[in-house]
């Protein structure tokens, strides 16, 4: 139901941006013609073809885990791998399924009860691409939740601390009612700056209390539409970064800030019933234009001899401990066929293995270390002209500091352990 109210948001986000773009053509003199045709030039790259890379996983491969913080520890890796290759899909598949109606993720009320295999899978997959301060608005507690902070952080770009600055953040809608306005009250994870003035404190450098002391106050931003509360929305931020202003601020697709500036913004959850279904069942339009299988059994190719045609959508499929030749017999759609005509191409991306197995969540980062998706797609380029990220101007307004902890003066001092007084404070934080 979340997934859908979020679809329904984008897609009329995407009207309104659409139509924006129309109005924009008309003004084609002076610099502003200039400005389009560069525009127009990134948009090609940058638009709404932009190429697209999912994998494929069983998720029979959580079975097999020893234990539970095994179990736990193995989705970790596999959403590491699929944020650090700017993976777009992870479709979650299973080998016996017939019917989608076999998935059984369990709700809020069955939160006690337990998962294993896709479903658990998911779970974890979906809530680690979930920017934290997200998390506890839109996970309510479970039991195969339990070991999540075990787990290193995805940092992806999306990811933002609760002090960043960034043209787009990821937000939750929530039922507080906006002032004044007939628009939603959206979370975007923004805290207030702590100003050492409106505690009525003497900037003298007497005191030498740590920041952490202070309390902040919670910065909410209000859309444009109105939504339900739960619905998670990508914002866009624009350039005003005083939000007390009353000022609406407009929701786009999650895609957008990939297609305007180049970032990863994560990747999206599928659940496969079979993996006839992870092809019939394609999101994009016109389904995948390149399959690729991986397997022991599969054509030997060095990185460097690898060449993939051009692709709009790019599937590349894992197996599991039998292999992507298993999963091809247990499904009745494709039982007895050739697997070398499933697929495109069909490669053992580690030959002369010195180990008898190798783990799919191994064989990911083996074979997306090969393929190297984001290389072919050109993204060092567009990258490096568009650096955004992390932000470099405006330093103060990030104000990066641990919570009850030490304060820090820049963003590259974050870690550093510096402690100010509060007469070095004034230094670096703007007054309300």
């Amino acid at each position: 139901m979340a997934k859908k109210r979020r679809d329904e948001a984008e897609a009329e986000a995407e009207n309104g941006e659409e139509k924006k773009r129309e109005d924009e053509m008309e003004l084609v003199n002076g610099d502003e013609k200039e400005k389009k045709k560069k525009k127009r030039k990134k948009e090609k790259i940058w638009g709404k073809e932009v190429p697209t890379v999912s994998i494929a996983v069983p998720g029979s491969i959580i079975d097999n885990a020893q234990s539970f913080q095994l179990a736990t520890r193995l989705a970790g890796q596999i959403a590491r791998a699929a944020t650090i290759f700017r993976i777009d899909e992870v479709v979650v598949f299973d080998n016996k399924s017939t019917s989608a109606h076999d998935f059984g993720v369990t709700t809020a009320e069955d939160a006690d009860g337990s998962e294993s295999g896709a479903p658990f899978l998911i779970r974890i997959l979906q809530y680690l691409e979930t920017p934290q301060y997200l998390r506890k608005s839109l996970f309510p507690r479970h039991n195969s939740l339990r070991s999540v902070g075990l787990l290193p952080p995805l940092d992806a770009p999306h990811h933002l601390r609760k002090h960043e600055w960034a043209k787009y953040r990821e937000g939750v809608t929530l039922k507080e009612k906006a002032p004044n306005s007939v628009g939603t009250v959206v979370d975007v994870g923004l805290k207030g700056v702590p100003n050492p003035l409106r505690q009525g404190l003497v900037l003298s450098g007497v005191h030498t209390e740590p920041l952490g002391i202070f309390p902040t106050d919670t910065k909410h931003v209000v859309i444009d539409q109105v939504l339900e509360p739960g619905t998670r929305v990508t914002v866009a931020m624009g350039t005003n970064r005083h939000l007390e202003s009353d000022c609406f601020h407009k929701i786009v697709s999650s895609s957008k800030p990939r297609e305007e500036e180049g970032l990863y913004w994560g990747y999206k959850v599928r659940y496969a019933c079979n993996i006839n279904s992870v092809f019939k069942d394609c999101p994009y339009k016109g389904g995948y234009d390149h399959l690729i299988g991986t397997s022991e059994h599969g054509l030997i190719v060095n990185s460097s001899e690898l060449t993939i045609p051009t692709f709009r959508h790019l599937l590349i499929s894992f197996g599991g401990l039998a292999g992507l030749e298993e999963s091809i017999e247990e499904d009745s759609n494709l039982k007895g066929k050739d697997v070398h005509k499933i697929f495109d191409s069909y490669l053992n991306t580690c030959p002369h293995q010195g180990s008898r197995t190798i783990r799919t969540e191994e064989a990911i980062f083996i074979s997306l270390q090969c393929i190297n998706p984001a290389n072919m797609l050109g993204v060092e380029s567009i990258l490096m002209s568009n650096s955004s990220f992390p932000p470099e101007d405006g330093l103060q307004d990030h104000v990066p500091y641990k919570w009850m902890g030490s304060p820090f003066n820049s963003y590259r001092q974050f870690s550093s352990g510096a402690c100010l007084t509060l007469g070095q404070l004034s230094t670096y934080f703007h007054p309300d």
